[in-house]
């Protein structure tokens, strides 16, 4: 479980609620089945008619990963695993490794290292795997694209909501008992589109486009490790090459502690 997604979400949207508490008025005032009808109808027909359906698709399936972490995503433990590897492989041979397939904590090292055991070449080895890597970030993100686009759309179609609402308005100025549904729709679409965009849509899209950017990265650091351990590089550069793709974390840790 991805703990900060889900406090981010919390917050995000309660800080709105208690504000409006605090501000003297009442949680059911900015609940307008209306408003909802218009603003979340609006964007999800402009999104669906912005995208084609197996984006759509990716778009839905990637929910899990806004509030789940994928399995094996420590870089730490994934670049020992990788150096033992190398290490066995030296000492050993590459075909040792097949018993500890089983044990690698992300399921990309298992499909890598297959090709490893197999003996197949490096250069076949890294053309296969680098165009998958390429290729499925380009899916994901094709997926995470559609959360963009509606973020994009909400703000607008609230303002279409707004402006119906005025337009009842202006129909029943002579009968002041339905002034306030009218301008209640009006206030309200506003808020639902320019909250749903900023505390939903586009946070969803851009926490998906930062967790597909981390996958593609460690399945890179992993294929580098396999071809190293293939071209039966010394244990050592192996660990140097993969340490070189966590030198931006120790840079960001570094500046946090001056």
């Amino acid at each position: 479980m991805d703990i900060l997604a889900l406090v981010g979400l919390i917050v995000g949207i309660g800080g709105i609620l208690v504000g409006q508490v605090l501000e003297g008025g009442h949680v059911g005032d900015i609940l307008q089945i209306t408003a909802a009808f218009i603003v979340f109808g609006g964007t999800i027909g402009a999104t669906l008619l912005s995208h084609p359906v197996p984006e759509i698709k990716t778009a839905l399936k990637l929910l899990k990963l806004i509030f789940m972490n994928p399995k094996g995503q420590d870089v730490e433990k994934v670049i020992k695993e990788l150096i033992e590897a190398a290490q066995i492989a030296r000492k050993e041979s590459i075909l040792a490794l097949e018993k500890r397939l089983g044990q690698f904590s992300n399921p990309y090292m298992q499909t890598i290292f297959r090709f490893v055991i197999d003996g197949v070449d490096p250069n076949t080895i890294k053309d296969i795997f680098e165009s998958e890597i390429f290729l499925e970030e380009e899916h994901y993100n094709a997926g995470g694209k559609v959360w963009e686009t509606a973020g994009g759309y909400a703000p607008t179609i609230g303002i279409i909501g707004a402006v119906l609402g005025l337009i009842h308005v202006m129909k029943n100025l002579a009968d002041p008992t339905k002034l306030g549904a009218g301008i209640a729709v009006a206030f309200v679409a506003t808020v639902y589109g320019v909250g749903a965009a900023n505390l939903i849509f586009l946070p969803f899209g851009k926490r998906i486009a930062r967790k597909v950017k981390a996958q593609a990265h460690m399945k890179e650091m992993i294929l580098a490790g396999a071809i190293g351990i293939v071209s039966g590089m010394n244990p050592f550069i192996i660990e140097e090459k993969l340490r070189s793709y966590t030198h931006g974390d120790k840079k960001d840790k570094g500046a946090e502690s001056v």
